[in-house]
């Protein structure tokens, strides 16, 4: 069998019909449900400018970061994005930010491509980018899954995420409970 090879790198800013067609087909994915706070309605409802400005403001700065698996042929096969928390503000799920830190989300790679190693790979640029940003440095990278979501989950644990106690409601349901995992920064991360 052949492996098939991916170029693992950031969006550039003028890839937003990329970034939407993924996120679409992340959306359409049966574990969507537990994956991911949005719909496929949601997404589809958004106009041309949502897409430019998400695919912008995660291409260059501090602010986020998505990379992405593109194959030979030039299609996206996956993707994970890092967003930066600033201490002393609050999160999308009305929490306090206590820490500087990085938050995984959107992570998504195709049904065919799952258990070939590209999350990892994934994974491992998004952590690169994470622990190389300065002034401050990141203190730690988390990320929230469905506590119905234990394919995640037990990914998540087998790279080396550990949950942290933290529970909050899912919004817009919140009998349904996310759980957060960190991962602390690397005493071998350069400063």
């Amino acid at each position: 069998m052949n492996e098939v090879q991916y170029v693992i790198r950031p969006v550039r800013a003028d890839e937003w019909e990329k970034v939407k067609e993924l996120r679409i087909a992340g959306l359409k994915d049966p574990a969507a449900p537990v994956a991911f706070l949005e719909t496929v309605e949601q997404a589809e409802g958004h106009p041309d400018e949502f897409w430019q400005g998400r695919a912008e403001g995660a291409s260059h700065g501090r602010a986020a970061r998505q990379f992405v698996a593109e194959a030979a042929d030039g299609r996206w096969v996956g993707t994970v994005s890092v967003l930066v928390e600033e201490g002393g503000t609050v999160d999308f799920f009305d929490q306090d930010v206590e820490r500087t830190q990085g938050h995984l989300v959107g992570v998504f790679v195709r049904a065919e491509q799952r258990g070939t190693g590209l999350t990892e790979a994934l994974f491992a640029a998004a952590l690169e980018w994470a622990w190389g940003l300065e002034q401050p440095v990141l203190e730690r990278v988390r990320l929230f899954v469905h506590e119905d979501n234990a394919r995640a989950g037990a990914f998540y644990r087998k790279y080396g995420f550990e949950a942290t106690g933290t529970v909050v409601p899912v919004p817009g349901n919140p009998a349904a409970k996310e759980l957060e995992y960190a991962l602390p920064r690397p005493a071998t991360a350069w400063s």
